[in-house]
């Protein structure tokens, strides 16, 4: 894959009336089949949306559009994004559509948002995702589901008995939702350790970066860095308030997870459940316009989206998760900059192996020529790498996290005032999307 594309072509998007991100909000993120446990796909994006419209102040008829990254949509309503509309302010007349990229999947919808604003076709679009793992449904075998199919049919019980005969044992067994490749059959975690192997990154590098990443989301948390969490009530009754992301633990330490046991190749592995992350539900989005919309409401852009990149990787000779380090200078190229840069660089921590193997490649010109690169793309700072910590801490709803990190981006980069920020992100599929935000 060659730098050399043609430079500047998106820099900035929108011209000099460039895509802003006025405003963000997040549930807090919380392991599967715990506070959320009863809640479906558009209980929790109904949260995160409503609540961006209140924040922004607006009237919800000013919103031309709704879009929102979801991976595991659930049968009986696959476009979550309309089942949120139809549950919030905004007019039932609003179009909304759900999108898939994986774990990019919202900030695809960033992006499609951006996309939208651009040809005309709207002013404002609220983008977003939402990730229930508890409500992931466990699938019959295909057997199984062909005969209750000619059951719904049978009009006698002799034809009832015919639709169900001839099915073996194994075909009555559920098969629980998993995140297996399609294609290669391999879990993202295989792929971790793959990485972890061929590029050197020991299990003490992995638990010292998971203990570091923890304990800066910790003290984002106390340090009142995540305004764009809301508050959200539980229970049966809803009086049980969750307020900060429940997988983010301010005391663990490199000998806590040292005594954890590897999660994917249990004889020789060093991916353990304390350096990836856990299974999460949870919900994001952000608003997006132009920033002349913006000026006339009186809303004060976050941030603004000046260019973005999108990726696939041979996976049959590429490790899956390397999505960043391909992404990435194509990103670069079209905002027309360089790493050195970047005031702040957020990737989307699947797993601490993946994390940094991305970084050792990019630091190196043989290790980036080995995946087609011309040459490194740089040293990453690591004390504007993942300031706030990431997704091993906070948690990954598939569907979510893009714009969780769109968002926690553009919030930080308001607080340090920098200029320019990188967020990055591998994805299933061996995909990865890389956005460049501006102030």
């Amino acid at each position: 894959m060659s730098q050399s594309t043609k430079r500047g072509n998106q820099a900035p998007l929108g011209g000099d009336d460039r895509i802003a991100i006025v405003e963000a909000a997040r549930t807090p993120f919380a392991k599967a089949w715990t506070v959320y446990e009863d809640w479906n796909e558009a209980d929790l994006g109904r949260v995160a949306v409503r609540e961006v419209v209140e924040r922004a102040g607006i009237d919800p008829e000013l919103i031309d559009d709704v879009v929102l990254g979801c991976v595991s949509a659930p049968m009986n309503g696959p476009n979550v994004a309309r089942e949120v509309v139809l549950r919030t302010p905004i007019p039932e007349t609003v179009p909304a559509s759900t999108t898939q990229m994986y774990c990019a999947s919202s900030a695809l919808a960033t992006v499609q948002a951006a996309g939208s604003i651009l040809m005309g076709g709207a002013d404002i679009v609220i983008a977003g995702g939402v990730e229930s793992m508890s409500s992931s449904q466990a699938r019959v075998s295909r057997r199984l589901s062909q005969a209750l199919n000619r059951a719904s049919g049978a009009g006698t019980p002799a034809e009832l008995w015919e639709a169900f005969r001839g099915l073996e044992p194994e075909d009555l067994t559920p098969e629980a939702p998993g995140i297996d490749e399609p294609t290669t059959g391999d879990r993202m975690g295989d792929s971790a350790e793959t990485m972890a192997k061929r590029y050197g990154i020991s299990r003490q590098d992995q638990d010292a970066y998971a203990e570091q990443t923890h304990h800066r989301a910790a003290a984002a948390f106390d340090e009142g860095h995540f305004p764009e969490v809301v508050p959200v009530l539980t229970g049966e009754d809803f009086d049980e308030p969750v307020e900060r992301d429940t997988n983010v633990r301010a005391d663990t330490s490199v000998e806590q997870m040292s005594k954890l046991g590897p999660a994917f190749d249990k004889r020789h592995g060093t991916v353990t459940a304390g350096n990836a992350s856990p299974l999460t539900d949870g919900a994001s989005a952000v608003m997006v316009m132009r920033e002349s919309t913006a000026d006339r409401l009186g809303l004060e852009p976050m941030a603004y989206l000046r260019a973005w990149s999108s990726v696939g990787v041979d996976i049959f000779d590429i490790p899956l998760l390397m999505g960043p380090t391909l992404a990435t200078p194509k990103a670069l190229t079209h905002a027309d900059l360089t790493l050195e840069d970047m005031d702040l660089i957020e990737m989307h921590e699947a797993f601490a192996a993946q994390i940094l193997a991305n970084l050792k490649v990019w630091a190196s010109d043989e290790l980036c020529r080995e995946v087609g690169l011309d040459a490194a793309i740089g040293e990453v700072d690591m004390d504007i790498f993942n300031v706030n910590g990431g997704s091993i801490p906070i948690g990954h709803p598939f569907g979510a996290t893009g714009t969780r990190m769109v968002g926690q981006l553009a919030g930080e980069l308001q607080r340090r005032d920098g200029r320019y920020g990188l967020m990055t992100l591998c994805a299933g599929g061996g995909l990865g999307m890389t956005l460049i935000l501006e102030r």
